[in-house]
């Protein structure tokens, strides 16, 4: 899939990361050919665990304090936004799927409906689909045809990439939202925004691995030929490694993130054991009594829960059977990433060539926006310039579907 450039759009942009540490609003708007962030806020996620929402009161008002924030420095009044999701447990799908075409030539309608019944395999049930993504379509059998349009058969086929969560969950997330005033125009997982925000064009055709690690979930998607193929969530991150220093320390969380941010490591250092941290005990309020233990402790708490969570990463990509379309490369987005030797530590578990993955196709970040932890939003903002599962069919089909004589055509082409 090729990045087609932004079409001209009337309004703001607003797009809302809900995670588990932090609550991300970016207003942005598209200016040419250049897309431009007008208004960032961010807040304390609140309300929210391993990215589900736990409370709808905290998560609300955190919402709110992001969006408002956004609006002041963007003169806007936002209306609808996109959200991201890592919750529901994601899971992805792939369907192949056939229609009869009676030798005529493959038009806009006949990829309407094949891709329409591809949709129609995802049961309803518990699960809600999220995205459905035509990967490759097939005419009489032969495979791998990008755009079938013009061809001649006599049945079309489409390969489709299909990712659901639960139902429930993302009722819950629309009602929260909701809450704050706000219609939810679309909800994508989060490491499929992380790698449109991220991943260049090469990476996305050759094959690549996308690990957004969030606060409480991390989140994984395969990329290969153009296409989010694969995605899945581990209910572990960020926080996770904090809870672990908190109680290896006996310290209070704000102190043992507090260390973690400033101090914290996965590879260990000669200085290590000569250098000391003074770390405040639970329940003490008296400086004087706080404990103090070599930088080395501290590595040897936070690298087994890291490796744990590559090691999931690992299992998964071997369960998935994607191994070889993943390719040699990861990308490495959201806040977590951020620690001192998770790159390296990264490449040494997965075995893979690792980078961290920063916003490359928005512009008007600042430094403290523009890094790994704000992928997911700059995602959100190129995945609402360009909506669809199949942009190069919309860009074709909107005039058709706009006029009153293509409304007819497109009658008869379905019924005649």
């Amino acid at each position: 899939m090729s990045f087609r450039k932004p079409k001209p759009r009337t309004g703001p942009i607003a797009v809302l990361d809900i995670g588990s540490t932090k609550i991300a609003c970016f207003v942005a708007k598209a200016e040419g050919d250049v897309v431009r962030v007008t208004g960032v806020g961010h807040q304390i996620s609140r309300g929210v665990r391993n990215g589900a929402i736990v409370d709808m009161e905290l998560a609300s008002e955190a919402i709110t304090n992001a969006v408002y924030a956004a609006e002041q420095i963007a003169g806007e009044t936002l209306k609808s936004v996109v959200v991201s999701t890592s919750s529901g447990s994601p899971s992805s799908q792939t369907v192949s799927v056939d229609l009869a075409i009676a030798g005529h030539e493959v038009t806009d309608s006949d990829l309407r409906r094949v891709t329409d019944h591809g949709r129609s395999v995802q049961a309803i049930g518990t699960r809600r689909l999220l995205h459905a993504i035509p990967v490759s379509y097939s005419i009489d059998g032969s495979r791998g045809i990008r755009d079938p349009r013009g061809m001649c058969g006599e049945r079309l086929g489409v390969n489709m990439h299909l990712v659901s969560a639960d139902a429930s969950a993302m009722r819950n997330l629309e009602a929260v939202v909701g809450r704050c005033h706000l219609d939810v125009e679309s909800v994508v997982v989060s490491p499929y925004a992380a790698g449109l925000a991220s991943l260049v064009e090469d990476e996305m055709d050759l094959g690549v691995t996308v690990i957004d690690m969030g606060g409480g979930v991390t989140s994984i998607a395969v990329f290969f030929d153009g296409h989010v193929i694969w995605t899945d969530a581990i209910p572990v991150g960020g926080g996770h490694v904090t809870s672990d220093i908190a109680r290896g320390l006996s310290t209070p969380l704000v102190h043992a993130e507090r260390m973690k941010t400033l101090f914290g490591s996965c590879m260990t250092a000669g200085s290590d054991e000569r250098e000391v941290i003074d770390v405040p005990l639970v329940g003490e309020e008296d400086h004087d009594h706080a404990n103090h233990v070599p930088r080395s402790v501290l590595t040897k708490i936070i690298r087994p829960r890291i490796e744990e969570t590559f090691e999931l990463v690992r299992s998964r990509l071997e369960a998935s059977g994607l191994q070889k379309l993943a390719g040699r490369r990861v990308v490495l987005t959201g806040g977590a990433s951020q620690l001192n030797g998770v790159r390296e530590l990264a490449g040494t578990v997965l075995d893979k060539q690792v980078r961290p993955g920063r916003p490359i196709r928005i512009q008007g970040l600042s430094d403290q926006t523009g890094g790994p932890a704000f992928a997911v939003c700059a995602g959100l903002v190129s995945y609402a310039l360009n909506p669809t599962e199949s942009p190069r069919l919309a860009a074709s089909s909107a005039p058709e579907s706009n006029s009153w004589v293509g409304r007819v055509g497109l009658w008869l082409r379905e019924n005649l």
